[in-house]
């Protein structure tokens, strides 16, 4: 089960799901116990891995218990008024917005795939695992950099473990991986988007999640580019 933090504390709380409900409103299902306050949500995986950080939802727009809608603009939920003898009608989204919606989503989902990492097979056989944030990559590229510069070793860390040295190879093993895993969820991402913009009914969409296997026709394209790149970086 996923978890967050909120701002600087190291408070976890078990999740059912995070999602955003439009441009400026994120879902969060909360499990069991919710925070107090919100500010910086940093998602974390099953494994308490750092996955994400989230900025600026820090008011709480509408809370429904276990269920708590945020807002990254100030904005706090107000229920239409009702008809004398009426009930309100629920609002029903267009598919415009629950394109962006989506779209939303996918971005989320790729950036915490690609920042969770990938498991790497080292020259001894053994398998280590890298989580990518940001500044991992900025380390690794700076890694590959060295050794590509004539550097025999260098300085590193598998997630969890203690900085060593280590070889040339290794860190050019690490680099590649890294670089395919990238590679992947962002030409991946890509193509859903191409497929989220595209269809026409909301059963179409509801159909589109990160992790969904593409249409023929966006399949077999990002199968070429992907085989074309990874001869280059091979």
């Amino acid at each position: 089960m996923e978890k967050i933090s909120i701002g600087e504390s190291t408070t976890l709380y078990e999740i059912e799901s995070i999602k955003p409900e439009s441009s400026n409103i994120l879902k969060i299902v909360f499990a069991a116990v919710i925070p107090e306050s919100y500010g910086d949500i940093t998602i974390y995986t099953a494994g308490e891995i750092k996955a994400d950080t989230l900025t600026g939802y820090d008011t709480v727009y509408r809370d429904e218990g276990l269920t708590v809608y945020l807002s990254n603009d100030g904005s706090i939920y107000a229920a239409p008024e009702e008809t004398e003898g009426l009930p309100g009608e629920p609002y029903e989204p267009t598919l415009e917005e629950l394109q962006a919606s989506r779209l939303t989503a996918v971005n989320t989902a790729c950036n915490a795939a690609i920042t969770a990492g990938c498991d790497v097979i080292l020259t001894d056989g053994t398998v280590e695992h890298y989580s990518l944030s940001e500044t991992d990559q900025i380390n690794l590229s700076a890694a590959v950099a060295a050794v590509q510069a004539g550097a025999v070793a260098y300085p590193y860390h598998a997630d969890g473990e203690l900085c060593r040295l280590y070889s040339a190879d290794d860190i050019m093993l690490i680099g590649t991986a890294a670089t395919s895993h990238k590679l992947y969820h962002t030409t991946y991402c890509n193509h859903l988007r191409v497929w989220i913009n595209r269809v026409e009914t909301v059963d179409e969409l509801d159909a589109i999640n990160y992790g969904v296997e593409l249409p023929d026709d966006l399949a077999v394209n990002m199968a070429t580019i992907l085989a074309a790149v990874q001869a280059e970086i091979s």
